[in-house]
């Protein structure tokens, strides 16, 4: 769909955050057309992070928006815990957080607009239903939902300022001797993310790919087995498969994890990566007052680790 406006005179900002509020866009939608390189400021090729010009004229090329996704009641949804204006559900690992294109069902939020409708028009993007955050498609637990817009943008805001507590656990491959933090750089390639231990190197920087972004992970041992280890992960960013890329260049991929650890990550029966989503942490936007909110270990990641042999 080939667009042409005007920013309005009070734009101010980001170019991509403006041209997602001028045209009513998700700004998923946008940042599409900027990877593309269809978005031109005044005839020339614009950057999402070029500051917006009031007034400009803006040519550009974007997909039609998906609307919000369509109530399922018949998925199952299990609500961790909620408030006025937010909700936290279990996500099952293999359920997708919402739908990434039009008419696609069975995710997480088709489930949460179910039983609450109101979430439909809380997230920019509409396709979110509200959901805060996401999680991989594997990766089971805590999912934070907003039931408003002011809400979504505050808990959006403390993930911008890194004060959400995102607390996972990860079963990994080998034997991790003691907790620490891992600090490399990520830069994404396609659809996974490398490590990159010095993002100044020419190589890090090459035309066409991500830039490395700023990753810290804390890592704690709470269980050894035998050629395993049972880590809870602590992460104060939020890139893409962070915890994936960096447990795997530290040595220790996530157990199942075939896309970052390769066939050190496979065994026999298992069905998906074992990484869960086990705590979230943040101010309740009806009120400011610290919520926090657990889950438990779904049933399959027990059973493994039932079968796995004693140190």
């Amino acid at each position: 769909m080939r667009k042409e406006l005007r920013l309005p005179l009070t734009a101010q900002g980001r170019l991509d955050r403006a041209l997602a509020d001028a045209l009513g866009l998700g700004r998923a939608a946008v940042k599409a057309a900027f990877a593309a390189g269809e978005v031109r400021v005044r005839g020339r090729r614009a950057r999402a992070s070029d500051p917006a010009s009031p007034g400009a004229l803006v040519e550009l090329e974007v997909e039609e928006p998906a609307g919000p996704p369509a109530p399922e009641p018949e998925l199952p949804l299990a609500v961790l815990a909620e408030g006025p204006r937010w909700l936290v559900v279990d996500k099952p690992p293999g359920v997708p957080t919402h739908p990434l294109a039009a008419e696609e069902g069975g995710t997480l939020a088709n489930a949460v607009v179910a039983r609450y409708p109101e979430c439909a028009a809380a997230s920019p993007d509409p396709r979110e239903g509200g959901a805060v955050q996401r999680l991989d498609l594997e990766t089971s637990g805590c999912v934070l939902f907003a039931r408003d817009p002011e809400a979504w943008e505050a808990l959006r805001e403390q993930f911008h300022a890194r004060s959400i507590e995102k607390v996972y656990r990860a079963l990994v491959v080998g034997r991790v001797p003691s907790g620490g933090v891992c600090s490399v750089p990520l830069a994404q390639r396609g659809g996974r993310v490398v490590a990159v231990p010095d993002p100044l190197a020419p190589s890090a920087q090459r035309a066409g790919q991500g830039r490395p972004r700023e990753a810290e992970t804390h890592y704690e041992v709470e269980r050894a087995f035998a050629a395993h280890t049972l880590l809870a992960v602590r992460i104060v960013t939020g890139v893409m498969h962070q915890i994936r890329a960096h447990l795997a260049f530290l040595g220790h991929p996530v157990l199942g994890d075939g896309l970052y650890g390769g066939v050190a990550a496979e065994m026999p029966l298992t069905s998906r990566h074992y990484l869960h989503a086990a705590r979230v942490g943040f101010a309740r936007p009806e009120d400011g007052v610290r919520q926090v909110v657990e889950s438990p270990l779904p049933r399959d990641f027990e059973a493994m680790l039932e079968r796995l042999p004693p140190p």
